[in-house]
């Protein structure tokens, strides 16, 4: 039998946001484990704020709406501001009402700077670290470094000469820019868009872009993100980030990293045997390690590792949106690299809570023990 439409709009409704998402959803996971993390840094958001004026919106919305934008691909801000007025399950992961009106776009360009110098997102990052280290999902002793280019938000044609001789252009509103016989490098060339940004080209025969490097310390056990970093695109830019964030790694006992052939150098293997890290790195030709690190197997296990570093990396540029950067600067792409991080740490968190079936064919006893 077919149905009648109903056009009558239902007037009042006693349903609440919680009601309407699935109880197997996946992100029901991750809610408990943000806002633990989020209550564990309210004195920080008391500092952030003055204790009289009006009121604003509360940092717990903003930081949520940014994890919110990595997990569901959201291209923009104003994209997210405009969804959470009629997507229920944003509503219900801020905490608000289904009736509750969606804050505006410009909520997160004023608040900005307020995040960046009271480094809120690296304080969530590190109330996640916390709750995966009481879960005992976290290595202590064995991690993986490795470096990406992301390609910045500023085109080839705002990379100008510094003395401010100009290009011959064609054209009148978007004009067209002959670059043939001009040689441009980083030193004589700047990005008049984002001049924090560098040419950079992934490899030989590759086209070069305005980019950024973007840094990943991975801890070995369950391919958790322990720590990221978003620095100029330079020749040792790698090297450099990865000894800075091994050095921020707890307590004084040896641990081991391993890495591409692109740390393979004699500067940052005897560097990291001063700070008492093993360094598991590809060998060259030409190898910068003897036969008391290669002769281990945690040495071929740390190679076998390593290579889980390239999901994350994979998992930011496609579902975290870094594979053309929406911001410009380092500090603003770090902020986002530190929140798609959490995010990246809040889903493997959430499928590693999920208890694996049994194996089919082998039966399981109904008491165990």
């Amino acid at each position: 039998m077919r149905g009648k439409l109903d056009r009558q709009v239902t007037m009042l409704s006693s349903l609440t946001t919680d009601q309407l998402v699935p109880n197997d959803h996946p992100i029901r996971h991750i809610k408990p484990i943000v806002d633990q993390a989020l209550s564990g840094l309210s004195p920080l958001f008391n500092r952030m704020y003055a204790e009289m004026g009006r009121p604003s919106i509360p940092p717990e919305h903003l930081l949520k709406a940014c994890l919110l934008i990595a997990l569901y691909s959201v291209r923009s801000e104003r994209q997210f501001c405009e969804r959470l007025q009629y997507d229920l399950l944003f509503k219900w992961f801020l905490d608000l009402n289904i009736m509750d009106p969606a804050f505006d776009a410009s909520t997160f360009s004023k608040n900005k700077e307020r995040l960046l110098e009271h480094e809120a997102a690296r304080g969530l990052l590190g109330a996640v670290l916390e709750e995966a280290r009481r879960r005992k999902l976290l290595s202590e002793d064995h991690f993986t470094v490795d470096g990406t280019l992301l390609e910045a938000w500023a085109s080839l044609k705002s990379f100008r000469p510094k003395d401010g001789s100009e290009t011959p252009k064609t054209g009148d509103k978007n004009p067209s820019v002959d670059f043939r016989g001009e040689q441009r490098t980083n030193d004589t060339h700047e990005s008049s868009t984002d001049p924090e940004t560098r040419l950079a080209k992934k490899g030989a025969g590759k086209e070069a872009r305005l980019s950024f490097a973007g840094h990943i310390l991975m801890e070995n056990r369950n391919g958790l993100v322990v720590d990221v970093s978003v620095t100029q695109a330079t020749g040792t830019a790698e090297r450099k980030a990865a000894l800075d964030m091994l050095e921020k790694v707890p307590g004084k006992h040896r641990v081991t990293v391993g890495a591409d052939k692109n740390y393979d150098t004699s500067d940052f293997v005897s560097q990291c045997r001063e700070m008492t890290v093993t360094p598991h790195v590809a060998r060259r030709k030409w190898t910068n390690l003897d036969q008391r690190t290669v002769r281990h197997p945690g040495y071929q296990v740390s190679q076998r590792i390593r290579k889980r570093v390239e999901e994350i990396f994979g998992w930011m540029k496609t579902v975290g949106g870094g594979r053309k950067l929406r911001y410009r600067g380092v500090a603003r792409n770090q902020l986002w690299a530190e929140f798609t991080a959490a995010a990246y740490n809040l889903v493997r968190m959430a499928k590693l809570a999920v208890p694996k079936p049994a194996p089919i064919g082998r039966t399981v006893p109904i008491f165990p023990g």
